[in-house]
C-alpha cells in the first residue's frame, strides 16, 4: 500500500495511504484528502502541478514511467535531466521532480513538496 505525505511549508504534513494497485495519480490522492496541490490542465501540459518527491532514507525509489507529455513539460521546466529520463526508464529510478496529475505511486513510501493553491479547488 502506498504511504504518502503530502509536505508544504505553509500547512501540516498530512498523510495519505493509496490503494494497492490503484492507478490513481499522486493529484487524484491529494484531492480526495483536501490537500491543495496547484494544478490546471491535469493532462501534463502546464506544468502547474510540478512536485518534488522525496524517498524516506532506506525506502526504494521507484517509478511509473514519465509520459512523454511529462518528460517534454519537465526538460522545459528545467527540472530533469536526459541521464534522470534514462535511470528513469532503464533502472526504475523516480526523477526527484515529477507532475503530480501525471505521476503514480506504486508500494512505496514518499513524500510530496509542494506549493499550497492560493485558491481552493
Amino acid at each position: 500500500m502506498p504511504i504518502i505525505t503530502f509536505r508544504s511549508s505553509s500547512t501540516k504534513d498530512k498523510r495519505a495511504y493509496a490503494t494497492a494497485g490503484d492507478t490513481s495519480t499522486i493529484l487524484t490522492v491529494a484531492k480526495a484528502n483536501g490537500v491543495q496541490i496547484p494544478f490546471e490542465c491535469e493532462e501534463g501540459e502546464c506544468g502547474s502541478c510540478l512536485i518534488r518527491v522525496e524517498y524516506p532514507e532506506g525506502k526504494p525509489r521507484m517509478a511509473i514511467a514519465l509520459t512523454e507529455r511529462e518528460k517534454a513539460k519537465l526538460r522545459e521546466l528545467e527540472k530533469i535531466t536526459e541521464e534522470q529520463i534514462r535511470d528513469a526508464e532503464v533502472n526504475d529510478i523516480a526523477p526527484p521532480y515529477r507532475l503530480a496529475c501525471q505521476f503514480i505511486a506504486r508500494e512505496e513510501e514518499v513524500i510530496i513538496h509542494y506549493e499550497v493553491c492560493a485558491v481552493e479547488v
